[in-house]
């Protein structure tokens, strides 16, 4: 029996953490796993009004069947959006307007109206192809990488228009749109590209030399932030900003050893969490004084679940740990620390 739309009442549990007693807020039951979207990707409403999550709830066997989920971060309800098969949980997005939802249910991409909950499939992957990554354009472009007879392309959809971007020998294991300009940024072969969705203008952005962690586009668009970790296993994780129209690749700050990170709307403030054991904290890093600030223990297994993001607002963090029993959804306030944005980014 389908069960979209069915809906769960609030499972949020509050508690002090232990080493700030700051309010953390567990939004999921951790009895079942549940978990976020990739932070790239549209998982707020513009308003900081409801999440895009996704869960084991509604699993009909032991199998742990993932289903997409809507959460009420006001009032603490979900409602189930999706009867999926296959749910890639990393693709799941708002589109920019708000109203529709995007997914991956095995090798077919989805598009369903928030309201209606009829999704239609819009895309297929070739057979033998295989997927990864997935992002949208501030124009509503859906963009993909498929591997296929050792060559892997970025796949581009545009008003129904389906058309191959680039094309590469080497994997391309991430890709992101670029917020307020027709480009894409990925991933292969270790290095950052740069490329426009016509697929001309492709480049390499000089990056410092090392391994690149985490990277993402500030809000605005104008710069990539990432995460490097140095050569000496000694010397600190550092977060590097890069602007591809300067040239320029620059140091923002130590960290202490973040293995994700993540801007808030005006990207004065950065989230992220640390994979040392001995401090599983998530943080935020203030830009202007480059001083870090600790919030809560996360205690995840393993830190590359944690991911914390803000809310469009930058009023909130969420993140995710399996501190309690299975993955889950845990939310901490920051109005004290950091100010409130608008959704829009100048």
């Amino acid at each position: 029996m389908a069960a979209a739309g069915r809906l769960t009442p609030p499972e949020w549990k509050r508690y002090p953490d232990p080493a700030t007693e700051l309010e953390v807020i567990r939004l999921t039951d951790p009895a079942f796993a549940s978990g976020m979207s990739a932070p790239h990707l549209r998982g707020f409403t513009r308003r900081s009004e409801s999440l895009l999550y996704w869960s084991e709830r509604a699993a009909v066997d032991s199998r742990g069947i993932r289903q997409a989920f809507l959460f009420d971060l006001k009032m603490g309800g979900s409602r189930q959006l999706t009867d999926a098969t296959a749910l890639d949980v990393s693709s799941l997005s708002f589109s920019p307007d708000d109203r529709s939802v995007l997914f991956f249910d095995g090798p077919s991409l989805y598009e369903m109206p928030a309201a209606s909950m009829h999704a239609r499939e819009i895309h297929r992957v070739p057979d033998g192809a295989v997927r990864k990554g997935f992002t949208i354009g501030m124009d509503g472009s859906l963009l993909f990488a498929e591997r296929d007879k050792g060559k892997s392309r970025i796949v581009g959809i545009f008003r129904q228009v389906t058309r191959r971007v680039v094309e590469s020998d080497q994997e391309i294991d991430a890709l992101m749109a670029r917020p307020r300009r027709v480009q894409v940024l990925y991933r292969a072969g270790g290095q950052l590209w740069l490329v426009n969705n016509d697929g001309s203008g492709r480049r390499q952005l000089k990056t410092e030399p090392g391994q690149t962690l985490d990277a993402t586009w500030i809000p605005s668009g104008r710069t990539v932030i990432y995460l490097h970790v140095p050569d000496d296993p000694k010397e600190l994780i550092t977060l590097r900003e890069n602007s591809p129209e300067e040239g320029t690749d620059r140091m923002l700050a130590k960290t202490s050893q973040f293995i994700s990170v993540s801007p808030n709307a005006d990207a004065s403030v950065f989230t992220g969490a640390s994979r040392s054991k001995a401090s599983a904290y998530v943080l935020i890093l203030l830009r202007a004084v480059r001083r870090e600030l600790t919030l809560c223990e996360h205690r995840a297994s393993d830190p590359a679940m944690v991911e914390p993001v803000f809310t469009p607002d930058s009023q909130s963090i969420l993140f995710v740990s399996d501190r309690h029993g299975k993955p889950a959804v845990y939310q901490v306030h920051v109005a004290r620390f950091v100010e409130e944005t608008s959704a829009e980014p100048a």
